[in-house]
């Protein structure tokens, strides 16, 4: 794999870790700034936004493990993707049956729904190429 796969897994790793930490430190801040219009799903949660925030923060670390491992690139990119696509499931169906106004496809487009389809294309990628040798002692 490329130094190209190591930057955009690091890349991603960063905005999950970021995301995290804000939600860690200040999940209030979070729930009310973030500008995805999280209090349109329902009232502020401290504890289900910090149980959030850990999520993140273990996407995060998945994706910089695969940054440092080839071998193991394929499995953690696509326990990511299927968060993502999870999470972007959830958003599609509550969208669709009028939960939250409609406004919210291209609220979400960029941080649900763009990541999903950039995590499953990578998985795709991934899964089409030879898997790199993994080094016995390190995997």
């Amino acid at each position: 794999m490329s130094d190209a796969w190591k930057i955009l897994l690091l890349v991603l790793a960063a905005g999950n870790v970021a995301n995290a930490a804000w939600m860690l430190a200040d999940p209030h801040l979070w729930y009310t700034d973030l500008p995805a219009g999280v209090p349109d799903f329902g009232p502020y949660n401290e504890h289900f936004v910090r149980d959030l925030g850990f999520v993140f923060l273990t996407l995060g670390g998945a994706l910089v493990w695969a940054a440092w491992r080839p071998a193991w690139r394929l499995p953690l990119v696509a326990v990511t993707a299927a968060f993502y696509v999870l999470h972007a499931a959830g958003h599609v169906f509550d969208t669709a049956r009028g939960f939250v106004d409609a406004h919210h496809w291209w609220l979400d487009l960029p941080a649900v729904y763009l990541p999903a389809l950039l995590l499953v294309a990578m998985t795709v990628v991934l899964m089409r190429r030879p898997v790199p040798a993994a080094h016995p002692e390190r995997s």
